[in-house]
């Protein structure tokens, strides 16, 4: 999430003429009372007026690289984009370079917390409950949004917090190099053998939790930032900047992950906590370059809470919010999947991770594709396109359940099946965030952000619940599927595979353009008490929801069935 970042200016350069680029809102909105994105008799008017206020700055006062050529200078500050929106500039940069960290950090600290624990020995209960510890905080992005948004600290919205946030990541990793021997050898067997002094599992539980809380934390404060610098994007560049964070943040995600593999095997856990505990670290002198006006004025708690409830009341919003929900709850994955791979088709697990690796690259490649490509298309063309492709890979999982691989080797097959999926998941992945973005109401972007963002993350919760208890329908245990019996394992395929497909039902309440979605403001059903109810009711249960299942595994280690 964003806070204001630049400072107020007044729009002249060093000759003293205008260089102000007056930027549109979300196509041609309609006038409001209130003060959402929406709102406006004078649409790009307001965009400048609240620009100034939040302290952007919205003129092209280049200051070049002199050694770099014109055309260098152009391409690293594009002279048609605002200077605020311009990320490699040195105020700027500490955006991308957030995006890229979080993507980072993923990647690295995958192998540590999926295998570290067994090789200490951990239950099954208390492994679900280090994974928990570390997502457990992400359940409270709406809360870490709503504070910045409302107590500035140290005169700063979001450049204290952000700070806050990163410091916590890095001191909770040193606490854990320090007060721990993270050290492993090999036995007779070559198997990793952990230290003696090793964390107890308490230990590295209470040091993931402060991790999670600060890697959170500080992803919700980037969050914002980009919210609130893409309203003032050019139309005619409207999304890239979202586009070139995401692209940050997968391209770390796609490095980070196999060095991470490779690391752990080699070196053991130590290096990579010692790595975690640097990246954060590594983000302090950009915060403190990063430009945020001081003391700029905050609206009072009960103003944005009123001006949120107006948003969520709006049809532009619980509408293609409602898409969102209904669309992500429909992606139920066949959870038998996995066990059908390693049991039945004998794949090692080395080939499992090459499929999770392949995964982090091919979602960058689909991100890459959306911002030079489809990004031209209409949101209802990509989702239409996109999910039927993707069904159509996803009834190829039948050809390789029946054996029909056309000459193929399995894991090439399985292989080319994710590739392809992949891609379209990457390519989906954009249009709803950059929806999200042009429904944030200015001055409280970090809540109305973080409150999407949940909304969205909560129905993929709910969609795994649901293919975990799916698993009953049919048999597709081990011991029935290493029979020989697959049946079971094909109808419930075809079963998730039409569930998958089924979301594009819903398209049309999808938007297909930034243009229809402020349309939609002005739709007689906008205003609609019912609509914001049901939406906030949805968000408060799904936050509700992801708080207890993650309590659970910490307090009730087991409650699930896994072995205490």
């Amino acid at each position: 999430m964003m806070r204001s970042t630049s400072q107020i200016e007044d729009g002249s350069d060093e000759h003293g003429s205008s260089k102000f680029e007056p930027m549109q809102i979300v196509g041609g909105e309609t006038p409001s009372r209130d003060n959402n994105v929406f709102s406006s008799s004078n649409p790009k008017r307001l965009l400048q007026q609240k620009a100034e206020e939040a302290g952007f700055v919205m003129g092209n006062n280049h200051d070049d690289i002199s050694w770099l050529s014109r055309e260098w200078n152009d391409w690293l500050f594009p002279p048609h984009v605002p200077r605020s929106c311009q990320l490699l500039r040195k105020e700027n940069l500490v955006v991308p370079a957030c995006y890229l960290t979080v993507g980072l950090l993923q990647g690295l600290s995958g192998p540590f917390i999926n295998v570290y624990p067994l090789e200490m020995g951990a239950t099954e209960a208390q492994q679900t409950t280090i994974s928990s510890l570390r997502s457990l905080p992400a359940s409270f992005k709406l809360a870490f949004g709503f504070l910045s948004d409302n107590l500035p600290f140290m005169g700063y919205r979001r450049k204290s917090y952000m700070t806050i946030g990163w410091t916590l990541c890095t001191l909770s990793m040193i606490s854990l190099l320090m007060f721990s021997d993270l050290s492993t050898t090999k036995n007779e067997k070559w198997e990793r053998v952990v230290s003696d002094n090793a964390p107890s599992v308490g230990f590295l539980s209470a040091t993931l939790l402060l991790f999670g809380t600060g890697f959170w934390f500080a992803d919700v404060m980037a969050d914002s930032v980009v919210a609130e610098k893409a309203k003032l994007e050019p139309e005619e560049t409207r999304g890239h900047l979202q586009s070139t964070c995401y692209a940050c943040r997968f391209f770390g995600l796609m490095v980070a992950a196999p060095f991470s593999t490779a690391i752990y095997s080699s070196r053991g856990p130590k290096l990579i906590v010692a790595i975690m505990a640097a990246l954060p670290a590594a983000m302090l002198p950009m915060i403190y370059n990063f430009w945020e006006v001081k003391n700029a004025k905050v609206k009072s708690t009960s103003e944005q809470c009123n001006e949120i409830w107006n948003t969520v009341c709006s049809r532009a919003v619980w509408q293609p919010m409602g898409f969102v929900y209904l669309y992500n709850l429909l992606q139920v994955s066949n959870s038998a999947w996995r066990e059908f791979l390693k049991s039945v088709l004998g794949f090692t697990a080395n080939q499992l991770n090459i499929l999770l690796i392949v995964a982090y690259v091919l979602l960058y490649v689909g991100i890459m594709a959306y911002k030079y490509y489809f990004i031209k298309w209409s949101w209802r063309a990509v989702y239409v396109f996109t999910t039927l492709l993707g069904g159509f890979f996803s009834a190829l999982q039948i050809c390789l359940i029946q054996g029909y691989t056309f000459g193929l080797d399995p894991f090439l097959f399985a292989l080319g099946d994710d590739v392809f999926a992949d891609v379209l998941s990457g390519i989906q992945f954009l249009p709803t965030t950059i929806m999200m973005v042009h429904l944030c109401p200015f001055g409280s972007e970090g809540a109305s952000y973080a409150m999407f963002t949940t909304v969205s993350n909560s129905a993929y919760t709910l969609s795994a619940a649901i293919s975990t208890q799916m698993l009953g329908i049919w048999d597709v245990g081990k011991e029935t599927m290493m029979a020989g019996d697959l049946s079971g394992m094909t109808k419930l395929t075809i079963l998730t595979t039409l569930c998958q497909v089924s979301g594009v039902l819903f398209v049309k309440l999808l938007p297909r353009t930034k243009e229809d979605l402020s349309t939609l403001h002005s739709d007689a059903y906008s205003g609609s008490k019912v609509g914001g109810f049901i939406f906030l009711s949805v968000t408060i249960m799904s936050v509700l929801y992801s708080v207890v299942v993650g309590v659970l595994n910490i307090v009730i280690p087991g409650w699930s069935g896994e072995s205490r």
